[in-house]
């Protein structure tokens, strides 16, 4: 497999981002994004009216993110036969169904087998978007897009919560299933409509490996190889580490769950803006610059968290990690969406799965750690090793 870089006009980003299918593919990210942060506000009232104990009650959050992390390596292979489009608008309309019927389940059980079936529903719609926008972009204004259609999975995470929690205290936490349902309705039928007059078509019928071959294939190539095992270790480091600085802040500073997470938001709005600015940095450099640049970013905020002296500190601390993570890991997408150019849903479906993978393995990691040499040594350690991975991808991104 080789990499294929076509060079595009200039008003490509623009005509892309502006179609009906990329601002419903987005619409789909932001609902996508906020159904995994939307209980964290619910959960509260969830237990209340099933009358259990919120560590019961979220057993709904437990159900939509299993689902969410292991189907995305399902719909991979299905989106490169199928057609991208097509099957994130029957996903999408599956979500909208579950979503719907979510608001009239009877008992805890229902809605959380309900909100598995969102999850798998849910899962189709990052991967095989992120596929079809390396479908139907040039890699020059690639980044620049997948930039722009994470801000809105982002602003999803961030507004999730404030969004679902404002509604549940004016009337019940049922009635945001149905606003739930309603967006997942409205991006299927938009996508149906687009998926039956798209341009990137489905594999030819003879083209079509199983689905244990396609991953074979895929991972037959040295360079995936190196793709994947840095996701996998950036997952480790990064969201390893993240995990807990919600715990630290609050422990540190004594603050309420509230204040907590209203700073953890900090660091989805720190992506959100690089997703703004994207564009305009990538006209003043290129990818080995915002590799290096991000890791340092990294470095420089997780050594600095363990010695601020007052928790609004935390606010720019926080928005610069997301910053730089994202000017890290949106460089490592984008060599993604490239890696597998004739099976791009299998190709990022793998990418993802590492990426989740990789998550839990680091949370347990450094957990231990934290346990066995502080929270400093831990943040430390983080961002060094951050440091030297993003260096390693540099110097990979400069010699190819």
């Amino acid at each position: 497999m080789t990499e294929t870089h076509s060079p595009q006009p200039p008003t490509q980003f623009a005509a892309i981002t502006g179609t009906s299918a990329f601002t419903a593919l987005a619409a789909a990210a932001f609902v996508s994004g906020a159904n995994l942060r939307i209980f964290d506000a619910l959960l509260p009232k969830v237990a209340d009216d099933f009358k259990v104990l919120p560590t019961t009650a979220a057993v709904v959050i437990t159900a939509f993110t299993l689902a969410y992390g292991l189907f995305q390596i399902v719909y991979g292979p299905v989106g490169d036969r199928f057609g991208k489009l097509r099957v994130v608008a029957a996903a999408a309309l599956m979500a909208a169904v579950t979503s719907l019927l979510a608001a009239f389940a009877p008992s805890l059980r229902s809605l959380a087998m309900l909100r598995f079936a969102t999850g798998v529903g849910a899962a189709a719609i990052v991967p095989l978007s992120l596929a079809w926008i390396g479908d139907t972009t040039g890699y020059d204004t690639r980044q620049a897009t997948i930039g722009r259609f994470v801000g809105f999975l982002l602003m999803g995470q961030v507004l999730g919560p404030a969004f679902g929690g404002l509604l549940a205290q004016v009337l019940s936490w049922r009635e945001v299933f149905y606003a739930m349902a309603l967006v997942f309705l409205i991006v299927g039928v938009v996508l149906v409509r687009e998926a039956l007059k798209s341009s990137v078509p489905a594999a030819a019928p003879g083209s079509r490996p199983g689905i244990i071959q396609g991953y074979l294939a895929v991972l037959s190539d040295p360079w995936v190889r190196v793709i994947l095992a840095i996701v996998f270790i950036e997952g480790a480091l990064f969201f390893g580490a993240f995990a807990y600085v919600g715990v630290y802040l609050k422990t540190r500073f004594a603050l309420s769950y509230a204040m907590t997470g209203a700073l953890l938001a900090c660091y989805g709005i720190g992506g959100f803006l690089y997703s703004l600015l994207v564009r305009r940095l990538l006209a003043r450099m290129n990818e080995v610059q915002f590799v290096k640049i991000g890791g340092f970013v990294l470095l420089c905020c997780f050594g600095v968290l363990p010695w601020i002296p007052a928790w609004p500190a935390a606010i720019p601390l926080l928005v610069t990690t997301g910053f730089g993570f994202y000017m890290l890991h949106n460089t490592l997408q984008t060599r993604a969406t490239e890696m597998a150019p004739r099976a791009r849903g299998t190709g990022i479906a793998v990418f993802a799965l590492c990426l989740f993978i990789g998550q839990a393995a680091g949370v347990a990691a450094i957990g231990r750690l934290i346990r066995a040499a502080g929270y400093g040594t831990a943040y430390a350690a983080a961002g060094a090793l951050l440091l030297i991975l993003s260096r390693i991808f540099a110097r990979l991104l400069a010699k190819r």
